[in-house]
């Protein structure tokens, strides 16, 4: 579905950057890109590779007619300041468009390396893992990518145990390698004890210090890691919206793991049945209809959400380009009951729709201002946006 935005970015931008997190299908799509053109495939985790790359203004001068894919960005960060200068002389000769198609697994280490150097010459796509607008409209369907989280392997598994055992060897590979990439200084223990912990807290203000306090560390070291696990697109903070309404708001952000499909690895839920009777399986779907939302997000709209210390509370607000809001709450009954809060909340916000996403398939109004709503409605709703 984002390989059409992949095309037209590199139909007029110089290059594009493919950021999401390891294994979500980012190669996958770059390749079957590379094979409408011509091209060249340079996986930075390969020595070879990187050799090729020595004096990479002078290689990448020579293969300016083109499409370089850079896969695993991190490993020659470097290379940004020469992709400068070889767009810029491209430029010259009209060569400015569809050079390079940047892969990267991290977030923020990518936007800061190409933000120093490539302003106006790169495009950002995200590529999230599956949500529910990309498999079948069932609710059998729906709840396999819940247990099972988005990650292509692990969804399309050949049972839930296989599944299970492809997240577990996928947690231990990032705990084992990415963290020494990115993170020297923090214990693979430590973190894999923070992200467990964040899985049992699922949707909970973050409270660096109580964390602190359990895994016996500073609360600064506990940021730092949340830190990490962020700039890796593993965990999400949620920030609230400081809207002028003349109340006391929360201003602790809220914080997830965001694949599903990790939270239940990491506490070991292995099927839907164990997942019904687990004390996470209410934060779990709010997670994951979260991230399913926001996978639909129209550009430049901004994530929040909305809570007053009198108890008025929205799971996820909206606010798109103009202005307007959207409110949701996230139920998981089949039923959509409003509570208390959300109204109070929408008297205060006035957004321009209000939704509850409950866990059966009809649309209908719950009162005069709210509808309730499937979540892949709803997503399909945001991604027609203008």
């Amino acid at each position: 579905m984002i390989a059409p935005d992949v095309r037209n970015a590199l139909a007029r931008q110089a290059a594009v950057a493919l950021i999401g997190p390891r294994q979500v299908g980012k190669t996958t799509l770059a390749l079957d890109i590379a094979r409408s053109r011509d091209s060249l495939y340079l996986d930075l985790e390969d020595r070879d590779d990187r050799n090729r790359l020595g004096e990479p203004a002078l290689f990448l001068d020579h293969v300016e007619d083109r499409l370089v894919i850079l896969d695993e960005i991190h490993r020659l960060p470097d290379i940004f300041q020469a992709l400068r200068g070889v767009i810029d002389r491209g430029r010259r000769r009209s060569k400015g468009r569809g050079r390079f198609l940047i892969l990267g697994s991290a977030s923020i280490d990518i936007l800061r390396q190409s933000g120093e150097t490539l302003a106006g010459r790169i495009a950002y796509i995200d590529l999230a893992p599956l949500s529910a607008l990309e498999v079948e409209d069932d609710r059998s369907t729906r709840e396999r990518l819940w247990l099972r989280g988005g990650f292509p392997q692990s969804y399309l598994a050949a049972s839930d145990t296989d599944s299970m055992a492809w997240r577990r060897d996928f947690i231990r590979t990032y705990l084992e390698r990415d963290v020494a990439v990115f993170g020297p200084r923090i214990p693979a223990a430590t973190l894999e004890r923070l992200w467990t912990m964040l899985a049992h807290l699922q949707g909970t203000m973050l409270n660096a210090s109580t964390l602190a306090r359990a895994l016996e560390v500073s609360a600064q070291s506990v940021t730092r890691y949340i830190d990490l696990l962020a700039d890796l697109l593993l965990v999400r903070r949620l920030a609230p919206l400081h809207a002028n309404v003349g109340k006391r708001l929360v201003r602790a952000p809220k914080v997830y793991v965001r694949d599903s499909g990790l939270v239940h690895a990491l506490l070991g839920i292995a099927s839907l049945e164990q997942l019904a009777g687990h004390p996470v399986v209410g934060a779990s779907w709010e997670g994951w209809v979260i991230e399913t939302l926001l996978a639909a997000l129209p550009p430049r709209s901004r994530p929040h959400f909305y809570r007053t210390s009198a108890g008025a509370e929205v799971d996820l607000v909206i606010e798109h380009e103009d202005g307007t809001r959207w409110a949701v709450e996230i139920k998981r009954s089949l039923s959509a009951r409003v509570s208390r809060g959300f109204h109070v909340a929408c008297g205060d916000l006035e957004p321009e729709r209000a939704f509850v996403v409950h866990a059966g398939d009809d649309r209908y109004p719950v009162s005069r201002t709210i509808e309730a709503i499937s979540v892949r409605q709803l997503a399909a709703d945001l991604r027609a946006r203008p």
